[in-house]
């Protein structure tokens, strides 16, 4: 381990992620991990006052440095709230200990920090290390020796699903066997899926290729080679693309290989008499959908005591349109790192890519016990993004004729489509605008201009959503969804990239309200984090971390991120209980059974460590 990566964990260990007794909460909330001494600074207090209140910041003497009026936001739908603002931005000397002060109210002490120090971009990346399949998790390369584990589906070989569903219907297997080993658990379960595999490795590799592009030092040093404690931290290759190319090596090999017939369900169906109708087709370089066990594995187990037998699940579109983008993306940003990993990067997504135009429609219309479904009826995202990779890696006149023919063509994120919402594994579609955006390409400078202006129109959208939010917070929702922690990050993605191309404060101060809510800044007083704040999330929905369940099994490490408040999908037993009695931002419990709210997931991580990077990136 180099000595870097070794003093970044030293530095996580520091933060005692499950040893110290949890605080109660505080009637002030803010960012519980500290604020920028030269960026903004917001509180917000709940406070039934229908006027402004006088605040008071002390030191760490206890001596007044700076004082004001709140501002009486009132009513807050979101947190079932009235909530006082306060922003101490134009105070700016660094240092620790400072506390804000309404009349009794106090909060717990905090520092305003000069510079960043890396440790949450750090975290949150190693957490993918941690969900590494088929290689053991070792004890030098993780914060505490609890956390080491056995390899777990090592090898990870399956062959096509053979059984009977749990509608009855048999299906029909295929004749060979594909080794998928390596890649990220996906979850807080043991399988391994391609869709969201797909998201999750595009957000990390796209971390790179924006301070590639952009020539940022900073980012590039802090997500460099060295820069993690990782297997490949001393090979010349930056370490974010390291544990990216993990993940790519399983995606890899979840291509179906050619001369390969299989019978699948094509189009929109639904079941007749329990049945679905499977047309045979010419399956070659097709993606499976997912890699998963049989039957869902009891919580806790560990990745090496899981037994069941595990299966190949029939391939997709999503999934053929997802693995062609991400080997695209790869193509290109390998190309000069490893020219021989590149060009197999780019075979693979040529040819899923004429995959999946000869087969549009084959949806994942499971479910089957004992993985999730990641069904999407909407492919129109996944085939836009996959052609603005394959046209940006290539210049291919079929990829421009396909992403110029797409509805989506330039779309931000709020162009009102369910394939350009906020982004997510079903929502893809800003990700091609994006890259379109930012990677040196064909299209007309006027053209790129104005995939640019359209993202940043998205990210201008959010904050109108932070302005009219009691806990200040780019995101707006009349529901809070299932991984609502992820919207908030993606839209920091959005909004970094924003002021990225603008150079516009108010974007970037945008990025900071978005980390400040998942930090601590909401009406819970907790940090969704792991490892980060006085009231840090600890109970992870996870088969491995999962203390909670049985003190033979390790607390999570430091760096996890929850799913967050859930009002819209509470079917756990947990949330069952919650239902209709909770506001949006309150419907969360620090709970392992809960996992509609506090599951975690490779592709809520995957937005951490890209705003995270980009909030220390551009700090002044």
């Amino acid at each position: 381990m180099t000595r870097l990566a070794a003093l970044s964990f030293a530095s996580l260990l520091v933060l005692g992620s499950a040893a110290r007794a949890e605080e109660a909460p505080r009637p002030i909330r803010l960012n519980q991990t500290g604020l920028e001494a030269n960026g903004p600074k917001r509180a917000v207090m709940a406070d039934s006052a229908k006027t402004a209140l006088d605040w008071t910041l002390l030191d760490a003497s206890g001596a007044v440095v700076a004082s004001g009026r709140t501002k009486a936001f009132g009513d807050d739908a979101a947190s079932g709230e009235h909530v006082h603002q306060i922003d101490f931005s134009a105070f700016r000397k660094a240092g620790d200990g400072y506390r804000l002060r309404v009349g009794a109210a106090e909060s717990r002490p905090f520092a305003l920090r000069a510079r960043p120090d890396g440790r949450l971009t750090r975290a949150a990346l190693s957490f993918f290390y941690q969900q590494r399949a088929s290689v053991p998790i070792e004890a030098r390369f993780v914060e505490r020796p609890d956390l080491a584990r056995p390899a777990g589906h090592a090898p990870d070989k399956a062959t096509c699903f053979d059984q009977a569903d749990e509608r009855g219907q048999v299906w029909p297997g295929c004749d060979y066997t594909l080794d998928a080993s390596d890649g990220w658990y996906d979850a807080g379960d043991h399988g391994k899926y391609v869709v969201n595999g797909g998201i999750a490795v595009w957000t990390l590799v796209n971390a790179y290729e924006r301070a590639a592009v952009l020539k940022r030092p900073g980012a590039l040093k802090a997500l460099g080679d060295g820069s993690q404690a990782l297997p490949e931290n001393a090979n010349s290759v930056p370490d974010i693309l390291d544990e990216a190319r993990f993940e790519l090596s399983f995606l890899l090999a979840m291509q179906v290989p050619d001369g390969k017939t299989l019978k699948v369900p094509v189009g929109k169906q639904k079941p007749v008499d329990g049945k679905l109708a499977l047309t045979a087709i010419d399956a070659s370089g097709m993606a499976h959908q997912k890699i998963a066990d049989r039957y869902w594995t009891g919580l806790p187990t560990a990745p090496a005591d899981d037994k069941q037998v595990r299966y190949l699940y029939y391939p997709t579109t999503a999934a053929t349109l997802n693995l062609a983008a991400v080997t695209a993306q790869a193509a290109r940003v390998w190309k000069t790192i490893d020219p021989a990993f590149s060009a197999r990067c780019l075979e693979a997504a040529r040819r899923a890519f004429a995959a999946a135009l000869r087969h549009p429609d084959i949806y994942q219309l499971g479910p089957f016990t004992g993985s999730g479904g990641y069904g999407d009826g909407d492919l129109t995202d996944e085939l836009y993004w996959a052609a603005a990779e394959l046209y940006v890696t290539t210049g291919d006149a079929n990829a421009e004729k396909t992403l110029r023919a797409s509805p989506l063509f330039l779309a931000s994120p709020t162009a009102g489509t369910r394939s350009t919402g906020d982004i997510s594994w079903g929502s893809v579609g800003a990700l091609g605008t994006i890259t379109l955006a930012l990677a040196p390409n064909g299209l007309k400078p006027a053209e790129i201009a104005q995939a640019r202006a359209n993202l940043t129109a998205s990210a201008g959208k959010y904050l109108s959503d932070d302005i009219g939010q009691g806990y200040a917070l780019p995101y707006a929702a009349p529901g809070y969804p299932w991984g609502s922690n992820s919207s908030v990050l993606n839209r920091a993605v959005v909004l970094g990239l924003a002021y990225d191309f603008t150079g516009e404060i108010a974007y970037r101060y945008g990025a900071v309200d978005a980390m400040d809510y998942v930090l601590g800044r909401n009406p819970l007083d907790r940090s969704y984090v792991t490892g980060f704040g006085a009231r840090a999330m600890r109970n992870p929905h996870h088969r491995f971390w999962a203390r909670q369940a049985n003190g033979a099994y390790p607390a999570p490490p430091a760096g996890v991120v929850s799913g967050g408040p859930n009002s819209t999908s509470m079917g756990d037993d947990v949330a069952k209980t919650m239902k209709g009695q909770c506001k949006p931002q309150t419907c969360w419990t620090d709970d392992y059974r809960a996992f509609t709210q506090n599951e975690v997931a490779i592709n809520w991580n995957a937005p951490l460590v890209w705003a995270s990077a980009f909030l220390d990136d551009t700090m002044r």
